[in-house]
């Protein structure tokens, strides 16, 4: 009962000039974390909307409000009247997935077929190579890949373990490569930790703070290592360094590559997004740099992702 059914509300003018009805833009899934009546679901399913409401698994809708949003993240929270909540669902431990351990997906697939059950397994861990923007709007880093089907609808639905707790948000499937060839089994969920650390900021101020950097970077690897000739086969490659970042205000350099961030190394397992995300805006790192082939150390003070370049976020297509 605590998994629930999200419409996302245009207001349309009414035949002839009369009062505006409320018309179904867009549909996806969603949980109540609370008995305050707040509801978890993705921004992609909300963003837009003029009005929201949510649907019970015994079909009683009931008004929704929005809370607070992340474009970053892909996530939302709405709230509904705390007298109207069935049931409530509690967050599990993200990082302690392992591959293989088995999941649960449930949600609205299509928006008809609500409280759908599917299920699958762990298939990996910190899946971060789903961004096509470039910029701050849903970045997709650090994401749970199974094999649980879910389709258009499930959006914003719960990921369960074994043990019935919440341990992602279901956000996208790949239905597709590049050249168009169907793909199967390729989902992917938003971390519960991540989930729920971001839920409570929204609640609280509605808004998010993320700290900021100010580079475009891509991971090295070998390949990228032996093509430019860098003396190190890991960490992450400054492109652009952003005026007036406090990239910039350190000293860092277009070339240099970022091998560790207050002695964690940068890997193909955790970028330096995924590092970063565990400080707070405002929080000093120290950077472990390669430049001119040569080690050094750069002090850095985090900013804030101005609230601005969320305004101009579009959905991504596919």
């Amino acid at each position: 009962p605590a998994v629930v059914t999200v419409y996302n509300l245009t207001t349309a003018q009414g035949v002839l000039g009369g009062e505006a009805q409320p018309e179904r833009q867009g549909v996806g899934s969603g949980f109540i974390i609370n008995a305050e009546g707040y509801v978890v679901t993705n921004w992609h399913v909300t963003v837009g909307g003029d009005a929201y409401a949510v649907q019970f698994s015994d079909g009683q809708s009931v008004e929704a409000e929005l809370v607070g949003d992340d474009p970053r993240d892909d996530l939302a929270v709405l709230r509904i009247a705390p007298e109207s909540v069935p049931a409530t669902v509690s967050f599990g431990d993200s990082d302690a997935l392992r591959p293989g351990e088995p999941v649960f997906a449930i949600g609205s697939p299509l928006g008809d077929f609500a409280n759908t059950v599917t299920e699958g397994i762990v298939s990996g861990l910190g899946r971060d190579q789903l961004n096509t923007s470039g910029n701050f709007c849903q970045v997709y880093a650090d994401l749970i890949q199974h094999d649980a089907s879910i389709n258009p609808g499930n959006s914003g639905g719960p990921l369960f373990n074994a043990a019935g707790q919440v341990i992602g948000v279901n956000t996208l499937g790949l239905p597709t490569d590049e050249s168009g060839l169907p793909l199967q089994g390729l989902f992917f969920a938003v971390p519960g930790n991540l989930v729920s650390e971001i839920a409570q900021q929204l609640i609280a101020t509605g808004q998010i703070a993320i700290p900021y950097v100010g580079v475009r970077s891509f991971d090295v690897d070998p390949a990228v290592a032996a093509e430019l000739e860098l003396r190190v086969d890991q960490g992450s490659y400054i492109d652009e360094v952003t005026g007036g970042s406090p990239a910039q205000e350190a000293g860092l350099q277009q070339g240099d590559v970022i091998t560790a961030i207050d002695g964690r190394p940068i890997t193909q397992e955790e970028s330096l997004g995924n590092i970063v995300l565990d400080y707070d805006p405002g929080n000093q790192i120290v950077l472990n740099v390669i430049r001119d082939g040569e080690e050094e150390t750069i002090n850095l003070t985090l900013g804030e992702v101005p609230q601005s370049n969320f305004d101009t976020c579009e959905l991504q297509e596919g």
